[in-house]
């Protein structure tokens, strides 16, 4: 029997039934990400009204700091200038003075770049790349923010085209560097009997990218979902409403996916637009923007999580304190930092033309409502820690899939409340008979909230199986398992 996953390589996650030979008594759980709050607002001093960003930080380890491409709006069109910021930790972020365009009739900015011709979408530092010339790496658009032209440059600053032709693409997209498959890729928006969907591009070399194939789109399930969650919104006071909500039957879309390549899976961050009724004046509509969870072992064939719950939603309105009251959308993958999972995100409070809240409530809708509009925030999750299993009462069995154990202990990421445990017998593949020493009833139960707890059994050894595949038998009690590996 061949070895069906591999711990010794990867975590092995949840997000789907890849490490599941079986199940009883337990439930797949998402996680939301707890929100720290902004950490790049709109520069009032140099006339911005909004910032957001389609691309997250990236490390230098040569300046020692993080460095970030963002996107500064000074009127509420699509016009925009690329901004730089630093940050020694990711959360306070300095904008130094580049001096290297001049705007409002200064040079004295952090304009990193500004053009009438182009606009740049988003930048990754590839550490890999033996050319320091092209260290970093950007998609492009013209100058209506379609099609994506790939360019390098040495410092982020100064760029050359890649020569290769554009990536069709309409007004969104995110890029990722995918370390699992040695490549580049980049999801794009074309449109589909579905509205809105996700198409997958990839790059071996940065220049030349495959056509865009259909990946992901909307469909039923999320029809329904879109009237339920216009519908909770509407009706919680908590909340704020969209300003136009109307009985047409809109088709929820998909607006993008970032994807964020982890622990051999790819994960993506589908975001769902939910409209609620016309703006005219945009030729758009207004509704909800929210964040569901997606994975996938190729990135090409893609399975919602969690039967499609929300990851990162809309906040309820807090009297002008925060700021995701009609949109979230993440500014591309998900950092994987130390034991945590940041996630940058746009917050912003409507969607919509300003003069569809024309006629509401004045003391909500006025001049400091609309003006910053959007910030970008953080958002923190703990390793591992899209999904959990979960027992559905107080109990429930995993049985995974067969691997072959030939080194290292056993680890776990679980949270085991006071009252809780977990126990893991080790089982021949084919027959589950539990192997000499590592039944359940030897096995030391694990307790407490462990990143990377280790199960041991009572001589305190570990198998020495060799080719032998075997499988894990999973034993919880009141606790919450995100992954096991072996180390």
């Amino acid at each position: 029997m061949c070895a069906d996953i591999y711990p010794q390589h990867h975590r092995q996650l949840f997000l789907d039934d890849g490490a599941i030979e079986s199940m009883s008594g337990l439930q797949r759980v998402l996680h939301q990400p707890v929100n720290t709050g902004p950490v790049i607002q709109p520069d009032r001093s140099r006339g911005q009204v909004a910032v957001q960003s389609s691309s997250v930080p990236q490390w230098n380890p040569e300046k020692g700091v993080w460095e970030w491409w963002y996107k500064g709006f000074t009127t509420y069109t699509d016009e925009y200038l690329t901004l730089y910021a630093t940050s020694a930790d990711g959360e306070h972020w300095d904008m130094p003075d580049l001096g290297l365009y001049e705007w409002n009739g200064s040079s004295s900015n952090n304009v990193a770049f500004a053009s009438d011709k182009a606009n740049l979408c988003h930048v990754i530092r590839d550490a890999v790349d033996g050319d320091p010339q092209r260290r970093y790496k950007g998609l492009f658009s013209d100058g209506d923010h379609m099609d994506r032209y790939p360019g390098v440059s040495a410092d982020g600053f100064r760029w050359e085209i890649s020569g290769g032709p554009p990536i069709p693409s309409h007004d969104t997209s995110t890029l990722v560097r995918d370390d699992i498959d040695n490549r580049y890729l980049a999801i794009v928006k074309h449109r589909t009997e579905w509205g809105r969907s996700a198409f997958l591009t990839t790059s071996p070399d940065f220049v030349y990218w495959t056509d865009p194939e259909l990946v992901l789109h909307t469909d039923e399930i999320d029809q329904r979902n879109r009237k339920r969650r216009i519908q909770a919104v509407v009706d919680d006071p908590a909340y704020l409403s969209p300003p136009v909500v109307d009985d047409r039957d809109y088709l929820a879309q998909l607006y993008m996916m970032p994807v964020m390549p982890y622990e051999g899976l790819y994960v993506g961050f589908p975001l769902l637009f939910n409209p609620s009724g016309a703006d005219g004046q945009q030729s758009n509509h207004t509704g909800l923007n929210q964040v569901e969870l997606a994975v996938s072992r190729d990135a090409r064939e893609w399975e919602r999580v969690a039967d499609r719950a929300v990851f990162v939603g809309v906040e309820p309105w807090e009297g002008g304190a925060n700021f995701g009251n009609a949109q979230v959308a993440l500014c591309g993958a998900p950092l994987a930092r130390d034991e945590e999972i940041w996630i940058y995100h746009i917050a912003c409070r409507y969607r919509g033309h300003r003069d569809l809240f024309a006629d509401l409530d004045p003391s909500i809708y006025n001049d400091d409502f609309f003006d910053p509009s959007t910030v970008i925030c953080l958002a923190t999750l703990r390793r591992d820690g899209f999904v959990s299993l979960n027992p559905e009462t107080a109990g429930g069995e995993l049985l995974t899939r067969s691997f072959n154990w030939e080194q290292g202990g056993l680890r776990v990421n679980a949270d085991v409340e006071a009252r809780g445990e977990i126990l893991v017998e080790v089982v021949d593949a084919d027959s589950l008979c539990p192997l000499p020493g590592r039944s359940r009833g030897e096995c030391q139960a694990m307790r407490g909230d462990q990143l990377a707890g280790e199960i041991k059994w009572n001589d305190g050894g570990h198998p020495s199986i060799g080719d032998t595949p075997i499988r894990l038998r999973f034993f919880l009690r009141d606790a919450s398992l995100y992954s096991f590996w072996l180390a």
